[in-house]
């Protein structure tokens, strides 16, 4: 048992949140751990408060007890992380990332402790009934601290754990509410199957958005946490460690569509860690740069270029050019937000030749990387002008030509990012003074908007209406401006920005 002396703020926070008494908190643990099959377990009021006032660290199976507890009482998943507990963990494994305050994930993990944290995590998700309130009081980390604790470990070579004990592997899913996937070995034809699902998840998401398939994206991925608790041969574990990527990636992009900001930085996290102990490093920067792009949206852009910076030199040397094509538009799209306009152009001038250096080898890109295609390097670079009119309205012509060639190039299944494409179009021209264009794409974009599940494509709305303002009495504008405050949703978002 560890006793660190100090008081636990992190779990001082959330049973503030949750507002139990320590008594009552005691007795839900009891009954609790009696339902998961510990009915030996024994605690009371003084525990709790060891727990909470002097930093007591209580054996398993306590901390997945506390974690199911919390999860379901807030309504969001809550981890033993989450409640300032360290995960036991072999030794020897890992370096020391630095103090649990910059370092509360306790980053990076052991291959086992990947699989013991991507179970806990899709159990805890798949056990709340109410997505809407998933995220709330909860931080993100910054991408500093996240660059920081992960830097050695990205760039190390990845060694999988051949003598790990599937007993450790096999993390407990039924604190979630679930049965435990039993640990059984797989097959070439059952990763067949699961990379095939991978594509049609990701066709969906990319024609209408994260919030309708993404709790059977986090099933699946449930289920191939479990697979991962049996030791197979390597070319299969490394197979499956890449579905595991895959989904983990499609899991927090659809949390980010939908506006699950923490839940979907910690399937970025889980992404990373599944590549890496994969052997693929360019899937894990491509993971990165998903939070990083999550960054940017929710106006952090500093943050932002500290994970590309992980990223891009993560991705190692075996990143096909059109791989790092995209890790710049992603940077660009930073400096864009920071209104450095000389380095997001010298960026874009990067990706654009990366881009075109890779057209002989696309028969060789990655699954994962389809779907960034010259219409998709075009809406990037649509949105890093629009990004860059905020702060010179001279960009928003550039970034008019870019949306064009995005919207002429882009696949009529990818509907989403066409209405990004519609809504950078609509943007540049508003800052552009040109209300008449404007108005033609911002109601292609209107009409479309409702297709989808993403709440992004909401913020990028919000965000062009805001610029309708300085065509207040324009006839045609004022009517546009009535549709889209009739349209929006009435909660409001906090969140600014989009990607493409």
């Amino acid at each position: 048992m560890i006793v660190s002396g100090e008081p636990n703020t992190r779990l001082s926070d959330l049973f503030g949140l949750a507002g139990w008494s320590k008594g009552e908190l005691a007795r839900l643990v009891n009954k609790q751990a009696a339902a998961m099959g510990h009915p030996q377990l024994s605690t009371d009021t003084s525990r709790v408060r060891r727990w909470i006032d002097m930093g007591e660290t209580p054996r398993d199976p306590v901390p997945r007890v506390l974690a199911a507890l919390f999860t379901e009482r807030l309504g969001r998943v809550v981890t033993i992380e989450d409640l300032g507990f360290v995960r036991t963990r072999r030794p020897g494994k890992r370096r020391d990332a630095g103090s649990r305050e910059k370092n509360p994930d306790e980053l990076p993990w052991a291959p086992e402790q990947t699989a013991a944290v991507l179970t806990e995590f899709t159990g805890m998700d798949l056990m709340l009934n109410r997505r809407g309130l998933m995220g709330a009081g909860a931080a993100l980390t910054a991408g500093s601290a996240l660059s920081g604790a992960m830097y050695d470990w990205l760039h190390a070579d990845p060694v999988l754990a051949a003598d790990a004990p599937a007993a450790t592997l096999a993390p407990h899913a039924e604190a979630a509410g679930f049965d435990r996937y039993e640990a059984a070995p797989v097959g070439s034809q059952e990763i067949d199957a699961l990379e095939r699902s991978v594509e049609v998840f990701r066709a969906w998401d990319a024609a209408r958005g994260g919030g309708l398939q993404r709790k059977a994206v986090v099933g699946q991925l449930n289920e191939v946490g479990g697979m991962l608790a049996y030791r197979h041969p390597e070319p299969i574990q490394r197979r499956l460690w890449g579905v595991a990527a895959n989904l983990a990636v499609l899991a927090g992009w659809m949390s980010h569509d939908v506006g699950l900001e923490p839940t979907a930085q910690k399937y970025f996290v889980i992404a990373t860690h599944a590549a890496r102990e994969g052997g693929d490093r360019p899937r894990a920067g491509e993971a990165l740069s998903r939070a990083a792009r999550q960054m940017v949206h929710l106006g952090r852009p500093d943050d932002a270029l500290d994970l590309m910076k992980l990223a891009a030199s993560g991705s190692g040397g075996r990143a096909l050019p059109r791989t790092r094509a995209m890790l710049r538009t992603v940077e660009a799209w930073a400096e864009a937000a920071l209104g450095d306009g000389r380095a997001m152009r010298r960026t874009l001038g990067e990706a654009e030749e990366l881009f075109v250096a890779d057209r002989g080898e696309g028969e060789d890109a990655p699954s994962w990387m389809e779907m960034f295609d010259e219409a998709d390097l075009h809406g990037m670079e649509a949105l890093a002008f629009r990004t860059l009119a905020d702060h010179d309205p001279a960009a928003a012509a550039t970034a008019r030509g870019h949306a064009l060639k995005a919207l002429d190039l882009r696949a009529k299944s990818r509907k989403r990012s066409t209405i990004f494409d519609y809504l950078s179009m609509a943007s540049a021209c508003f800052i552009g003074g040109d209300p008449e264009e404007a108005d033609r794409y911002a109601r292609l974009a209107l009409v479309s908007i409702g297709e989808t599940s993403s709440h992004r494509t909401w913020h990028r709305l919000r965000e062009m209406y805001r610029l309708t303002g300085r065509y207040a009495g324009h006839s045609a504008t004022d009517d546009l401006r009535d549709e889209i405050e009739t349209a929006l949703p009435k909660a409001p978002q906090r969140a600014r920005g989009a990607s493409v």
